[in-house]
């Protein structure tokens, strides 16, 4: 059985990152489950990447190896005018054989997003993130209302998936409710892959 789980995301100034991280936590947390960590290369104008083929630091970046090899799946973006980032969208816009051969059908998939502002565009952001893994034919998976800091928090966090909020801020620092909604939603999904103990 496949017990890792794909937490995919672009950051420029470490939000995003800083979340993934969070989620990546939650994974772990479960039992028999652990989180892959990768992220995708900027892209220039004309869409090509401008990075090295290895990040400098931090986590590689993800190949179509990765989609296939995990059991779900949690991508994360900064927004861009409440849509998801270039880069991000760059890579989901390459996976066509992935979709063509339903390699990504039946597993769980979430989302999260990092905003600069309280009403960034948070929600179309995540949705924006969904609906290529729609496509997919992957299970979305949200964060519950039973999860209490999502009734309370005065940061970020939606029902659609967790979030972030940079504004008066550094853009890496994360609220107590932040890292308890990102966790929640990666023990959750790593939970349900291994419940539906793909192979």
């Amino acid at each position: 059985m496949t017990t890792e789980v794909l937490v995919l995301y672009y950051s420029r100034n470490g939000a995003t990152q800083s979340l993934a991280r969070e989620i990546a936590k939650g994974v772990d947390g479960v039992n028999g489950m652990s989180a892959r960590l990768r992220t995708v290369p900027a892209v220039s104008a004309t869409t090509a990447a401008v990075e090295d083929a290895v990040p400098e630091s931090g986590p590689p970046y993800a190949t179509s190896q990765d989609l296939e090899d995990c059991a779900g799946i949690i991508m994360g973006s900064p927004s861009h005018f409440g849509n998801m980032a270039a880069p991000l969208k760059h890579y989901l816009d390459n996976t066509l054989g992935e979709w063509l051969r339903g390699a990504l059908a039946g597993k769980p998939c979430a989302t999260f997003a990092s905003t600069g502002s309280l009403h960034g565009g948070q929600e179309t952001t995540l949705l924006s993130m969904a609906i290529p893994l729609l496509h997919h034919g992957m299970i979305f998976v949200g964060v519950p209302y039973t999860e209490e800091k999502l009734s309370t928090t005065r940061s970020g966090g939606t029902p659609y998936g967790p979030t972030h909020v940079t504004w008066n801020r550094e853009n890496d620092t994360l609220s107590d409710e932040e890292k308890i909604l990102a966790r929640a939603l990666g023990a959750r999904v790593a939970d349900i892959a291994r419940r539906l103990g793909r192979p």
